[in-house]
C-alpha cells in the first residue's frame, strides 16, 4: 500500500514524459515534488523548529539549485564543474544538518564558533553566493561579499561609516551559529508564507486559469483599437500578479502577445515594450504581490493582507495609466484591433471547468482570511479547495482521475522549482541585513541622507528612489527591495512617515528597476522576443512606464493612496491618482490637441494640480481635465473624417 502522500511522486516518475527526461532532469523533478510537498505539508500541518525549517529548506534548494544551474554545463571544463558541484552540494548538505542535530544547543547555550563552525560558515556562505551568482548575476553575492568585509574591515575606516570591526569567530557565531544570519528570518519567509504562495500559483496555473486569464484578456480588450496591445497588457498584469516575476512573465506571456503585436504590424519595439511594463506592474498587483510583498510583511511586522490591502489603489492607477496610454497610442497610430474570428468564445472562456478551480482559489483565501488564519495557511485551502473543484469538475466532463493526480504532480514540481531562485536570493540577502544591522551603517546611511537633504522630505525620497533604482539593475525585486529597504528605509521613517508607505515606497522603485536602463532585465527578454534593439524598447517602455515612476511620490502626499486615513482619504486619493494618471497617459500617448508643441503639454495643467494636497486643487484638476478630454475627442473624431475623405470614403 502506498501512502496518499507519496502518491504523486510514484505518478511523476512513472509518466512517459519522466521516462523519457535525462537522470539530471530525473532528479530535479523528484526533489521538486519533494520540495513542494513539503511545503504543502509545513502550510498545512505548521512548520517545524526554527532552525529545523529554516536549514531543511536551504538544504533542498541549494541541492536543487546545483541540478538546475550545473557549473560550467556544455563545456569542455564540466568535469571541474562536476567536482565543484558535489563540493557545493556536501557543504550545504552538511552544514544545514549540523544545524539540525544541534538546534536546541544553539538556540539555549549561544555556543562559541571554533574551527569547524568558522569552516562551516564560510563554507556554506561561498555556497549560498555562488548559486545566487548562477541563478541571477554576480552584481548580488558581490555585494552580500563586501557587507560581510565592511564588517571584518570596519576598525580601518574612517568617518562615520567606521565601526570597531568584528573578528571571525564572532562573524561565524552571527552567519552561521544564531537565527539572523543563513537561518534567519528572512529564510523563515521564505520556507513558509513565500514558498506556499509560489506553490500556490504553480496549481492555479495548472488548473487551467492560465488560459482562463488569457481569454479573459483577449475577449475584453482584443475587439478594441490597439487590441492585441490591450490582452498583453491585461494578461500580463493576471499572470504577474500569480508568478511575481517581471523577467518570468516576459518569457512567458511575451511569446504570444509580442508576436501577436508584430502580426498586426505594431512597431516591434513597442510591442516589446506593452510586454515589459505590463508584466512589472504584475507584481504589485493584489492579491499575490510577487515575492518582495512577503519579505516586507516580515520586516515591517504586519499581517501580509495588510499590505494587499494597500497595494489595491497603486495597482488599479497603474494598470489604468498603462491601458489608457496603449489606447491613445493605437487611436493616433490607427493600430487594429484583434480580428473578431480570431478571439476565444465567450461561452468557452467561462464554463463550469474553466471558472470553478478560479473561483474555488480565492473563496479558499476568502475563508482563510475571515478566519483569521496564517498566511500559508490560508494558501493551502486555496490550494485544497481548488483540487476539490478541479477534481469535481474534470470528473463530471469524463475525464480519469489520473488527470487531476497529473495536475497535482505539475504544480508540485513547478512550485519546487519556482521556490529556488527567490529562495537562494533571501538567504544571501538575510546576510546582507545581519551585517548592516551588526555594523549600524543603516544608521550611518540615514545620518548622512538626513545631513544631505537638511530634513526636506521630497529630496530624501527622490535620493531614495534614485538609489532604488540604481540598486535594483540586474537584481530581482525581492533582492533590490531587502538591499535598499535594509540601508535607506529609516531615512524616511525617521521623517515621521508610516514604515508601510516608506517601504511600498521603496517596493515600488525596486520593482521599476527591472525596466529602468541602462541594466534591464525584462527590457532585455522582450527585446529578445521582439527582435528588436533594446535601447529602443528601453525608451518606449520608460515612456508606457512613465506615470508608473511618479506614482509612489503620490504615496507621500495621499495617504488614502494605500488604503489609510479613512474613506474620504481613500476617495481623495482615487480622484487625484486617478486625474494624475488619466492626464500623464493622455500626454505620454500623444493625444489630438491643437497647438502643436504647446498642445501635448497642455495636459500638465490637470496633471501638476493632482499633485497639490487639497480637495480644490483635485477638483480644479478634474474639472480641466474633462474639458481637455472632451476637446481631445472631438479633435480626433474631426482627423479621422479628414482621414476618411482623403482616403476617398464618405465622412
Amino acid at each position: 500500500m502506498i501512502p496518499l502522500l507519496l502518491l504523486p511522486l510514484r505518478n511523476a516518475m512513472t509518466k512517459p514524459d519522466f521516462l523519457q527526461r535525462s537522470l539530471r532532469e530525473k532528479a530535479i523533478a523528484v526533489l521538486a515534488i519533494v520540495l513542494g510537498g513539503f511545503v504543502f505539508y509545513t502550510s498545512f500541518a505548521g512548520p517545524f523548529e526554527s532552525l529545523i525549517q529554516r536549514a531543511g529548506f536551504v538544504a533542498m534548494i541549494s541541492t536543487l539549485a546545483v541540478l538546475m544551474y550545473p557549473l560550467f554545463a556544455g563545456t569542455r571544463w564540466r568535469p571541474l564543474g562536476i567536482a565543484i558541484d558535489i563540493l557545493i552540494v556536501a557543504v550545504c548538505l552538511t552544514a544545514s544538518g549540523y544545524i539540525i542535530t544541534n538546534f536546541d544547543q544553539i538556540m539555549t547555550d549561544l555556543p562559541l564558533a571554533g574551527p569547524l563552525d568558522i569552516a562551516l560558515a564560510a563554507g556554506a556562505l561561498l555556497a549560498v553566493l555562488e548559486l545566487a551568482r548562477r541563478t541571477s548575476n554576480a552584481v548580488f553575492p558581490t555585494l552580500v561579499l563586501l557587507s560581510v568585509a565592511y564588517a571584518y574591515f570596519g576598525y580601518l575606516i574612517p568617518g562615520q561609516f567606521g565601526h570597531r570591526g568584528f573578528d571571525v569567530g564572532y562573524l561565524s557565531e552571527i552567519v552561521f551559529l544564531s537565527d539572523r544570519g543563513l537561518w534567519g528570518m528572512l529564510v523563515n519567509v521564505a520556507s513558509t508564507t513565500l514558498a506556499a504562495f509560489v506553490l500556490f500559483g504553480a496549481m492555479l496555473l495548472h488548473s487551467g486559469a492560465g488560459q482562463t486569464f488569457f481569454d479573459l484578456s483577449a475577449r475584453i480588450g482584443g475587439s478594441r483599437p490597439g487590441g492585441a496591445a490591450k490582452i498583453a497588457t491585461l494578461a500580463s498584469g493576471f499572470f504577474g500578479a500569480i508568478n511575481g516575476s517581471t523577467v518570468a512573465n516576459v518569457a512567458t506571456t511575451g511569446n504570444f502577445t509580442i508576436p501577436l503585436m508584430k502580426r498586426l504590424n505594431y512597431p516591434a519595439a513597442y510591442a516589446g515594450a506593452v510586454e515589459a511594463v505590463a508584466s512589472t506592474g504584475g507584481q504589485l498587483a493584489p492579491p499575490i504581490m510577487g515575492t518582495a510583498a512577503f519579505v516586507m510583511a516580515e520586516i515591517i511586522g504586519i499581517n501580509y493582507w495588510s499590505i494587499a490591502l494597500a497595494g489595491v489603489v497603486p495597482a488599479f492607477l497603474f494598470y489604468v495609466g498603462v491601458y489608457v496610454t496603449v489606447h491613445v497610442i493605437a487611436r493616433r497610430g490607427h493600430f487594429k484591433a484583434v480580428d473578431a474570428k480570431d478571439l476565444p468564445d465567450w461561452r468557452d472562456a467561462l464554463t463550469l471547468e474553466r471558472i470553478a478551480p478560479i473561483i474555488a482559489a480565492f473563496g479558499g483565501l476568502v475563508f482563510g482570511i475571515v478566519n483569521g488564519n496564517s498566511v500559508e495557511l490560508t494558501a493551502c485551502y486555496a490550494m485544497i479547495a481548488m483540487v476539490v473543484a478541479v477534481a469535481l469538475t474534470r470528473t463530471l466532463s469524463g475525464q480519469s482521475p489520473a488527470r487531476v493526480l497529473n495536475i497535482i504532480v505539475h504544480a508540485l514540481e513547478e512550485g519546487g522549482r519556482g521556490v529556488v531562485i527567490v529562495g537562494v536570493l533571501l538567504v544571501g540577502a538575510q546576510v546582507f541585513v545581519a551585517m548592516i544591522n551588526l555594523t549600524g551603517l543603516g544608521v550611518a546611511v540615514t545620518g548622512a541622507v538626513l545631513s544631505l537633504a537638511q530634513g526636506q522630505i521630497w529630496l530624501i525620497a527622490l535620493l531614495m528612489a534614485l538609489v532604488c533604482l540604481i540598486a535594483g539593475m540586474g537584481l530581482p525585486t525581492s533582492a533590490a527591495y531587502v538591499l535598499v529597504a535594509a540601508v535607506f528605509a529609516p531615512a524616511l521613517i525617521q521623517q515621521g512617515l508610516d514604515p508601510l508607505t516608506v517601504h511600498m515606497f521603496v517596493l515600488y522603485y525596486a520593482a521599476l528597476s527591472v525596466i529602468t536602463p541602462p541594466v534591464c532585465l525584462g527590457v532585455f527578454v522582450a527585446a529578445t522576443i521582439a527582435q528588436a534593439p533594446w535601447l529602443q524598447v528601453a525608451m518606449q517602455t520608460m515612456r508606457l512606464g512613465a506615470t508608473a515612476y511618479v506614482l509612489p511620490m503620490l504615496f507621500l502626499v495621499y495617504p488614502g493612496m494605500l488604503g489609510t486615513g479613512g474613506p474620504v482619504a481613500i476617495v481623495h486619493a482615487l480622484v487625484s491618482g486617478g486625474v494624475f494618471t488619466l492626464s500623464a497617459a493622455h500626454m505620454l500617448g500623444g493625444a489630438a490637441m491643437k497647438g502643436g508643441l504647446l498642445g501635448k503639454f497642455v495636459w500638465l495643467v490637470p496633471l501638476v494640480l493632482a499633485l497639490l494636497p487639497g480637495w480644490m486643487p483635485t477638483i480644479a484638476a478634474a474639472f480641466v481635465f474633462a474639458g481637455l478630454f472632451l476637446v481631445s475627442q472631438a479633435q480626433a473624431k474631426a482627423y479621422d473624417r479628414q482621414t476618411l475623405v482623403a482616403a476617398g470614403s464618405p465622412a
